[in-house]
């Protein structure tokens, strides 16, 4: 299927690595030209090199997003790049993993700058531009820890439910101009972040690292229907949908790709 998003330009945030690189190289694919954006200069590079050297087009803008100075060089690299942006998504943040009775107010307000104060930075500066062309579609990144709240990730899934509610809130506030927001919420998904955090936990624990394993016990214990833990590629997939010209009337809605990981309709 032609997706239609050549001539299209999209900038990705968080992607130098996992589901924000996965993004952006199949927006890339797809005939879009992607803006990679990190804190780390060699991996924004990293991933350019590997989207031109399969034909596609590519461009940096390094930057914290939780600083409003940065998120508004970020912005100005990224319009200067290709002329504008056509399509933003959401995809940079942190995910601290930490009890609640042991996370302070500081740390909780710390993450809020960054998962979502970070995207007001972004929204607020670029989709006016969008506006004056009369399209563009804006994507978040949700998660299902957010409508499923677990203590031990307690101010993440909090972020994310706000991330969520940007979508939709955003989607009512965009009507009639040709500007579409929604929401994608992965659910657990095997990145290099997981890999690393269940090393780190299995260790802990007294157990030798093997992420098969993990994967194993955690689909018995979860019952998940496809047998496996999601890739980068489910999110990737689902998020070049939402950000093509064929999406025009799926508005203000979170799409959950996450194995029916959530027990509800909704």
């Amino acid at each position: 299927m032609d997706l239609q998003l050549s001539e299209k330009r999209a900038l990705v945030t968080g992607s130098t690595s996992g589901i924000g690189e996965q993004i952006a190289k199949t927006l890339a694919a797809e005939g879009a030209s992607v803006i990679i954006h990190g804190r780390r200069e060699s991996e924004a590079w990293r991933v350019v090199q590997s989207i031109t050297d399969t034909g596609g087009k590519a461009a940096v803008a390094v930057g914290d997003l939780g600083s409003d100075d940065e998120a508004a060089r970020v912005v100005e690299a990224s319009l200067s790049a290709f002329g504008g942006i056509d399509i933003l998504v959401n995809n940079a943040g942190a995910f601290p993993m930490k009890d609640w009775l042991e996370t302070t107010a500081d740390e909780w307000n710390s993450l809020y700058n960054v998962n979502v104060a970070s995207v007001v930075r972004l929204v607020t500066r670029l989709v006016p531009t969008m506006k004056e062309r009369n399209w563009g579609r804006v994507i978040m990144l949700g998660s299902f820890l957010g409508p499923m709240p677990q203590p031990f990730v307690a101010n993440y899934g909090t972020t994310k439910m706000v991330n969520i509610e940007q979508a939709v809130s955003l989607a009512k506030a965009l009507a009639g101009t040709g500007i579409t927001s929604n929401a994608v919420s992965p659910g657990p998904i095997r990145t290099p972040g997981m890999e690393a955090g269940t090393k780190e936990m299995m260790e802990a624990q007294g157990q030798k690292y093997d992420f098969n394993e993990f994967e194993a016990s955690y689909v018995k214990e979860t019952h998940l229907p496809v047998g496996r833990l999601g890739s980068p590629t489910d999110i990737a997939n689902a998020v070049a949908f939402l950000a093509s010209p064929l999406a025009d009337y799926i508005i203000g809605t979170n799409l959950r790709v996450d194995d029916g990981m959530m027990p509800t309709v909704n």
